[in-house]
């Protein structure tokens, strides 16, 4: 089995909130290329403020939002090699 050689993946996360809103926004520095993802909550005006629970939520889809984005970057890379997607 081939060796495999250590990849520095630097992780950034930036939050902007105010009382009813809340966008995350993660950014993903490696060797060959940089990629962002987003996510965003609202608060129900008849729902408490929690903030915490918004931040979550934003947060789960920002990084859902980066997997999707290195998802169709390795099938494209896929695809340069081998002329297919999967």
């Amino acid at each position: 089995m081939k060796e495999l050689l250590p990849h520095r993946w630097k992780l950034t996360i930036e939050s902007h909130e105010d009382d009813d809103h809340c966008e995350m926004v993660v950014h993903l520095d490696a060797v060959d290329r940089s990629l962002s993802g987003v996510g965003r909550s609202r608060r129900n005006p008849a729902d408490p403020s929690t903030p915490q629970i918004g931040e979550e939520l934003a947060a789960a889809r920002a990084f859902h939002d980066l997997a999707n984005h290195l998802t169709d970057d390795a099938r494209a890379m896929i695809e340069t090699y081998t002329g297919h997607a999967d």
